[in-house]
């Protein structure tokens, strides 16, 4: 009989070396360094996953995961895990207050984004979709302050998890999650299960059909989009890469935005010592200059 106390042999273990292999390769595709503290569920994740596969031990299923001809979708389910950060409604509301105030009603002004053309936004590691969402109501609020013209706005939201991708796309939510969203705006825009005895919601369809979700890699050269964009909200995501990555990507960022588009981090992260023509305008916000 097995001693569920016994240690593991070895094989079963996960090596310093796999680690080193491990985080090589999805630095070099991710750009994202795993945090030594997410070692132990990596860990129980990879021993759970090649036990359930019949692989062992654990270096022959990571052989597997970096297999290019076979691994593709090992290393999706890795990337989910090590990727998967909790995510809130008006998580960090001042950038939200901020952009109903300043940002909007300028490039509807200057630009006409929303009323000549369809305002542009990019929420960049979108999660489970709380950002994106969020986005939609305050851009649906600030619609009805300007009555007389059909304010217009699409918002493409990405995230490298396609098991948060999955979820963002149902855009249903326990009653917990969104807590933080004001009454008459949870009123207005969230529908409450028929099952009563299931405290979940779930975003209007007017403002799930101004969202479409695609799973992008911040690393990839290309990022396919056709239109340049008016915001692009990337908030605790570049807190993940090291400052060479972090540099290519916000290069990467100037590229798509407008001239006098905006570009909203979290507020643990800055731009210092980055070079870049973004303009700080707010603790965390940037402008891209006008041409």
């Amino acid at each position: 009989m097995n001693n569920p106390f016994q240690k593991k042999s070895r094989d079963d273990q996960f090596s310093d070396r796999d680690r080193d292999r491990l985080n090589s390769f999805i630095y070099a595709r991710y750009g994202i360094k795993m945090p030594s503290a997410n070692k132990s569920l990596i860990t129980a994740w990879l021993q759970s996953r090649s036990n359930s596969l019949g692989i062992a031990p654990i270096k022959e299923y990571i052989n597997l995961i970096l297999d290019p001809d076979s691994g593709s979708d090992e290393l999706t389910n890795l990337i989910d895990v090590v990727t998967i950060t909790e995510t809130r409604f008006f998580s960090e509301p001042a950038h939200f207050e901020y952009l109903a105030r300043e940002v909007l009603p300028g490039l509807v002004q200057t630009k006409g984004a929303g009323v000549r053309r369809p305002l542009m936004l990019w929420s960049a590691g979108c999660s489970s979709g709380e950002e994106p969402y969020t986005l939609t109501m305050v851009l649906s609020e600030f619609a009805e302050l300007v009555p007389g013209i059909n304010f217009k706005a699409k918002i493409l939201a990405t995230d490298i998890s396609t098991t948060a991708l999955a979820k963002a796309t149902q855009a249903v939510y326990d009653m917990e999650q969104v807590e933080k969203i004001p009454l008459p705006v949870k009123k207005k825009y969230l529908l409450k299960s028929r099952d009563a005895n299931r405290n979940l919601v779930r975003i209007v369809p007017n403002l799930r059909s101004m969202v479409r979700f695609r799973r992008l890699n911040l690393m990839d050269d290309q990022f396919g989009l056709r239109e340049r964009l008016d915001v692009i909200f990337c908030r605790d995501v570049i807190l993940y890469f090291d400052h060479h990555t972090q540099e290519k990507l916000i290069k990467k960022f100037c590229r798509h935005l407008n001239p006098g588009g905006f570009l909203f981090l979290g507020n643990s992260e800055s731009l210092n010592n980055i070079s870049t023509p973004l303009v700080k305008i707010a603790p965390t916000i940037y402008r891209m200059p006008e041409q």
